[in-house]
């Protein structure tokens, strides 16, 4: 019922720059804190980014902070991913998420998430 769908995934050169984008429908939106994790081959999922369900307070991994921007659209219902100076250990397949819970909740090592997307793969080449 509930679906997130990924898109702007895609092959960058190092130094570049991507903007994911996290279509949702048939989801409360406006009420959802929204947030972005990826997962490389062989490792396990991990955090990137979240914003609130008011957009007033962003999180970012230390990985990411200064390069990536998360920024949310209620009119259009679809969450963003700014990424730039892409890194090749960015890589990864990034994963949309919704949660009823905070922000914050989605930033900890046992992440509070109600809703996942499918994913998109991002390949930065060196």
């Amino acid at each position: 019922q509930v679906q997130l769908v990924e898109s702007g995934g895609g092959l960058v050169q190092a130094g570049g720059s991507l903007r994911l984008s996290c279509a949702a429908s048939r989801l409360a939106f406006s009420i959802y804190a929204m947030g972005w994790f990826r997962q490389a081959p062989e490792k396990e999922r991990e955090f990137v980014a979240a914003i609130g369900w008011s957009g007033a307070r962003t999180y970012y991994a230390d990985s990411v902070k200064g390069r990536f921007t998360i920024t949310r659209d209620d009119a259009k219902n679809t969450v963003y991913l700014q990424m730039n100076s892409l890194k090749p250990e960015d890589t990864a397949v990034y994963y949309c998420a919704a949660s009823t819970s905070t922000g914050q909740a989605m930033a900890v090592a046992q992440p509070r998430v109600d809703y996942w997307g499918k994913g998109t793969l991002v390949t930065v080449s060196s």
